[in-house]
């Protein structure tokens, strides 16, 4: 059973910035893809970002250069990919989900980010 745990997050006022990692217990580079997710009070879940597997990461139009996805570094390259998030507005306020793509998909348990005026 593939699981992804996820960390990071929390709150944070506009302009700021914050921190998601999620942690997968099977290979990222075994995914098709790797993925950002959120869902804001209210509305349905989103798509962020994507790290598709042997490119480089794809990003959806609100995230206007503020967002980098990417898989972990040294030790942590092999399970572990990121999502730093800059310069955050209140209009991104929501939970943020870790999804890998690999025989269909799966999801962390997602965490909070509440950006305040």
């Amino acid at each position: 059973q593939v699981q992804l745990v996820q960390s990071g997050g929390g709150s944070v006022q506009a302009g700021g910035s914050t921190n998601l990692t999620c942690v997968s217990s099977r290979s990222v580079y075994n995914f098709i893809s790797m993925g950002w997710y959120r869902q804001a009070p209210g509305k349905a879940r989103e798509w962020v970002a994507t790290i598709p597997l042997g490119r480089g990461p794809e990003y959806a139009g609100f995230v206007k250069g503020r967002f980098t996805a990417a898989r972990g570094s040294g030790e942590t390259a092999e399970n572990t990919v990121n999502l730093q998030m800059t310069n955050l507005q209140p209009e991104d306020t929501g939970v943020y989900y870790c999804n890998g793509k690999w025989n269909g998909d799966y999801w962390s348990q997602g965490t909070q980010v509440t950006v305040s005026s």
